[in-house]
């Protein structure tokens, strides 16, 4: 009976992509303050919501396979902050899991 109990409260963790461009030793601060208003919002890291990390480091030829693993790994939304270039990606390559993301500007903006 474990295996089983195990594996249902698993089934209820929803995993959360975030992709950026940069590194995470760039965006630490900005990632603590995520996870932070994650716990407020009553999600608990490792226990109702997991973390998937993905960092291009300043590489954004590199944005096209880190999204494919991401939708592979059938997250449940993508969080993308403030990146332009990683939204419009991110729009590109999914149209049935939720993006959400903190831009600065218009992301509608093809000069971008």
């Amino acid at each position: 009976m474990w295996p089983f109990a195990a594996h249902s409260q698993r089934a209820s963790v929803q995993v959360i992509g975030v992709l950026h461009t940069g590194s995470f030793e760039m965006f630490a601060v900005p990632m603590a303050a995520f996870r932070k208003g994650l716990s407020e919002a009553g999600f608990v890291e490792a226990q109702s919501v997991a973390i998937e990390y993905r960092w291009a480091h300043k590489d954004r030829s590199r944005l096209s396979e880190l999204l494919a693993d991401l939708i592979r790994r059938q997250v449940a939304v993508i969080a993308i902050p403030t990146n332009t270039t990683a939204a419009l990606a991110a729009k590109a390559a999914t149209t049935t899991i939720p993006v959400v993301f903190g831009v600065a500007t218009d992301p509608r903006n093809k000069w971008l």
